[in-house]
């Protein structure tokens, strides 16, 4: 009974050596982290279809969105997101977009209109252009640029006209919008961008 009681700690001190000393991914976990913070699971946003990723997606200042009232071609139109955060439309006047989704945003411009205006307003909005990224640091051309849909860090390097013959390769830091804050990571060069991000490209010592 000594002998498998002995036995059985052994195995437990091993097991426990084992999992101590295991190393951490340290970059996928922060690349999984980062897209977590709006949309759900590691790079689904980059995966997912243009419906989806408009369900998804989370308006802001420089989105531009095409609003189609049923019927009403005084109110179908094309609207950007101002800096502000909101869209101007004729009838109901400014309505908050920044921080809805499309459909959120729908609801909203349906309950204003339905306020006096019409009867039974009938909304649909999309995306007709989302708000830039930006890339700064070690590449050709840093600045601002039109979001591009399946990016990565890859693409948009490639965008900005390619590293700079200094800049660090590995990874990046990438910055992103979040309803509590912008949040910042170290990742990898293949992890997905998103509309708002903004990616900063280091430069290497040796």
């Amino acid at each position: 009974m000594r002998r498998i009681v002995l036995a059985l700690s052994l195995a437990v001190l091993a097991l426990a050596g084992c999992t101590r000393h295991a190393p951490a991914p340290r970059l996928a976990t922060a690349a999984a982290d980062l897209d977590s913070f709006a949309y759900g699971g590691p790079n689904a946003y980059a995966a997912a279809g243009p419906a989806e990723r408009d369900r998804a997606y989370t308006l802001d200042s420089g989105d531009r969105l095409r609003v189609v009232v049923f019927g009403q071609e005084g109110l179908t139109s094309t609207y950007a997101v101002d800096a502000g955060g909101a869209i101007t439309m004729p009838l109901i006047g400014s309505v908050k977009a920044r921080g809805l989704t499309t459909s959120q945003l729908s609801a909203s411009i349906t309950a204003r209109l339905r306020q006096g205006f019409i009867r039974e307003p009938s909304v649909a909005v999309e995306v007709e252009a989302y708000r830039p990224f930006f890339i700064l640091g070690e590449v050709v051309l840093p600045g601002q640029y039109p979001y591009v849909a399946n990016m990565t860090v890859e693409t948009a390097v490639a965008i900005a006209g390619g590293f700079a013959p200094r800049a660090y390769r590995d990874t990046v830091e990438l910055t992103r919008p979040t309803p509590g804050g912008p949040a910042r990571r170290t990742v990898p060069v293949a992890t997905a961008v998103r509309p708002g991000d903004t990616i900063t490209v280091g430069e290497r010592w040796f």
